[in-house]
């Protein structure tokens, strides 16, 4: 069986390529500077658009939430490959069995070896069913991961540009939207801490109920 699970950072990247839009501060250029996020470094005064950036597939190497979902989605891929190599190791078997009657005129008549014949081919059409159905889950699996770590992290960066620090916020996806920024402009960091203290919180709230 092909491997199912497509690497989750890979395309979680792909899906926070384009400008994360987290505010449209109106006030005056000047006040641009005030409230960063801690670590999130300085817009310059006279800057007319205020952005900044994240290195996403560094966020997700650090964010033990990504961290997490990922883990779960490769054991879910590990039994999906176990269940489907169990059942096509019997059908193996069973070929090879049938081959080997066939080979030593095992059956008592033709019509019984056709019959044979035909149930071996309605196993491997559903070895190929199973296959396509794992594959699937895994998908829909995926997605939703990827959904949950999007909601996550917009969710965060809509709270902290709460004061218009900034207007964009780019994701810089496997270092190719960047080529060059000012001190200060790259926020990974800051999210990535924020992101991970927001979650140890959530777990301890969970684990006390």
């Amino acid at each position: 069986m092909k491997r199912f699970l497509l690497v989750v950072n890979l395309v979680f990247l792909a899906g926070l390529s384009s400008v994360l839009l987290v505010g449209c501060n109106e006030k005056a250029d000047s006040d641009t500077n005030a409230s960063n996020p801690k670590g999130s470094g300085s817009i310059a005064e006279g800057d007319v658009f205020p952005v900044a950036y994240i290195d996403t597939d560094s966020l997700l190497r650090q964010y033990q939430y990504a961290i997490y979902l990922q883990e779960e989605l490769l054991k879910k891929e590990e039994k999906s490959r176990t269940d489907f190599n169990e059942q096509a190791k019997k059908l193996e078997t069973q070929l090879a069995e049938f081959q080997r009657k066939v080979q030593n005129n095992g059956f008592l008549s033709r019509e019984r070896a056709e019959k044979e014949q035909r149930n071996l081919m309605s196993k491997e059409q559903e070895l190929q069913g199973l296959n396509a159905k794992l594959s699937n889950e895994l998908m829909v699996e995926q997605e939703k991961l990827n959904r949950q770590l999007r909601d996550t992290l917009t969710s965060y960066l809509e709270e902290m540009n709460k004061a218009g620090n900034y207007k964009l916020i780019l994701s810089n996806t496997l270092g190719d939207n960047v080529l060059y920024s000012a001190p200060g402009i790259n926020i990974t960091q800051s999210v990535a801490d924020a992101l991970n203290k927001r979650y140890e919180v959530s777990k301890g709230k969970a684990s006390a109920e």
